[in-house]
């Protein structure tokens, strides 16, 4: 027991303090697990911020839970390593491993969103399992509904100052000058993901693989579907009604 007084020890007072002020702060709320469901640029990692910090949940994105085991040499990690040197896809039974071994951290306590993940039918299956394993379940899935052409002018119109990151929109959020960053005088680019036809390809896979979640889920009565292509304020009030 030493040994943790000592790293206490070294942690600034400020640090601690706020540490234990979020625990405070979060020790009443409800427990909620969810499952948040939407296409590329329909607002998810926006509201899934906000959603974090009300409900002192943490945000488990499927991608980053990989790389993260992976990078700390975890036997599920090392696993996963194998398969993606390969080249093949790592198993649903890893992927659901991972998030299994990331609900044990202590942000986890009230609860997670899962982001990316499940992405097929088989994978909700798996995950379901799991959960049903620990004696708890999904509570809400977040189907952030946009319909595709709102999608495409929202991201279409997005060009990006390079070394900067500063981003600007044709129609929201224009430049002064065309095509030029308001503080350098530099020239804007678009990202290659940003163009129509990589959208609509990433959209078509989108609704192919995740409609057949979404109708999964709905079958239990557990899914809010939401008016993403709102401002943001309205989707997040959305939000707030259907997890309050």
């Amino acid at each position: 027991m030493a040994s943790s007084s000592v790293n206490l020890e070294e942690i600034p007072s400020e640090s601690l303090m706020n540490e234990l002020l979020r625990r405070m702060k979060c020790a009443p709320k409800p427990e909620k697990r969810l499952i948040l469901i939407g296409p590329p640029g329909s607002g998810k990692g926006t509201q899934s911020a906000i959603i974090k910090d009300e409900h002192c949940l943490c945000h488990l994105a499927a991608g980053d839970m990989l790389r993260a085991a992976v990078s700390a040499k975890t036997p599920l990690g090392i696993k996963a390593k194998e398969a993606m040197d390969k080249g093949e896809l790592v198993s649903d039974d890893l992927v659901v491993g991972i998030i299994d071994e990331a609900m044990k951290k202590p942000s986890c306590k009230k609860g997670f969103i899962l982001d990316g993940f499940p992405r097929t039918v088989a994978q909700a299956q798996k995950l379901d399992e799991m959960l049903e394993r620990q004696g708890v379940k999904i509570d809400k899935v977040l189907d952030f509904a946009i319909d595709d052409a709102v999608l495409e002018e929202r991201i279409s119109g997005r060009w990006i100052h390079p070394a900067s990151g500063r981003s600007y929109h044709t129609k929201f959020a224009p430049p002064r000058v065309p095509g030029v960053d308001d503080v350098t005088g530099e020239p804007l680019i678009q990202r290659k993901d940003d163009s129509a036809a990589v959208l609509k390809s990433r959209l078509e896979s989108f609704h192919r693989q995740t409609q057949p979640v979404i109708n999964y889920y709905s079958k239990k009565g557990i899914v809010a579907t939401l008016h993403a292509e709102k401002p943001l304020t309205d989707v997040t009030d959305e939000v707030r009604k259907v997890l309050s």
